[in-house]
């Protein structure tokens, strides 16, 4: 059955949305790592974002066979360009919370020890794949942005596979990301760039909310507050003892 086309209201209202969280990554991205990691990084997510998604709407590759409707807009091949622009937004939301969580600090400057690279990277998936728990069921069963050909799986009628894709291309991208392009120096905590710090951790927060509010099924609801809350508390006591050096708290 073909889902109702969309209106043109709600994809540009999704468009807009999608434009402005890749907007604010970048701007954040620009101020605690330099031009160059923050371009180096988009250039990473873009392409390799837009690939991963290409080869599982036509050939069921890393996330299940599926397909996209017009929801999301136009289209480069068979992937919305907004999902890369997303690509990028989230590979930068899981590496800073990363930072946050292992490191105390948002950026893991060059060079770093292999391990941390690892550590930080599988973090970072972790954290992106944790946003994706609530969202992938409300943009499929909610937005029918796109349609699942095996509407079975082992969560809320999605596959699991999905959640493994996620974490291998989201590895891959913030791994490469710290190998060719993580940032020379730690940003001084004041200033513009404490509210860059901050701002992952508000995005991240606002996503967790709206997952609380509207997240379909309702008990992905439950998940987000687990799955999300955790590391936005951690987080945020990690940012202000980062930002606030004499405090001694």
């Amino acid at each position: 059955m073909t889902p109702p086309a969309p209106s043109a209201a709600q994809t540009a209202l999704l468009i807009g949305a999608c434009v402005l969280l890749f907007a604010s990554c970048l701007a954040s991205a620009w101020v605690l790592a330099g031009r160059r990691s923050a371009l180096g990084l988009a250039a990473l997510a873009l392409p390799l974002g837009w690939f991963a998604e290409e080869m599982g709407s036509t050939r069921g590759w890393f996330f299940g066979r599926y397909h996209y409707t017009s929801v999301l807009g136009p289209e480069i091949g068979h992937v919305p360009v907004v999902i890369a622009l997303m690509w990028f937004a989230l590979c930068w939301l899981g590496y800073t919370l990363a930072c946050l969580l292992l490191w105390r600090r948002p950026v893991l400057p060059a060079p770093a020890p292999l391990g941390a690279r690892l550590l930080t990277a599988w973090l970072a998936a972790m954290v992106i794949t944790a946003f994706d728990l609530g969202a992938d069921p409300y943009f499929v069963f909610v937005l029918k942005a796109w349609i699942m050909e095996k509407t079975d799986g082992g969560w809320f009628g999605e596959t699991l596979q999905g959640f493994v894709g996620w974490m291998a291309v989201s590895f891959a991208i913030v791994l490469l990301y710290q190998r060719l392009f993580a940032p020379r120096e730690q940003p001084a905590p004041h200033g513009r760039a404490r509210l860059a710090a901050l701002a992952p951790i508000g995005i991240y927060a606002s996503g967790l909310v709206f997952q609380m509010l509207f997240g379909h099924p309702v008990e992905t609801r439950a998940v987000a507050f687990f799955a999300m809350g955790l590391p936005i508390v951690v987080a945020t006591t990690a940012w202000w003892q980062w930002a606030h050096p004499r405090s001694g708290t």
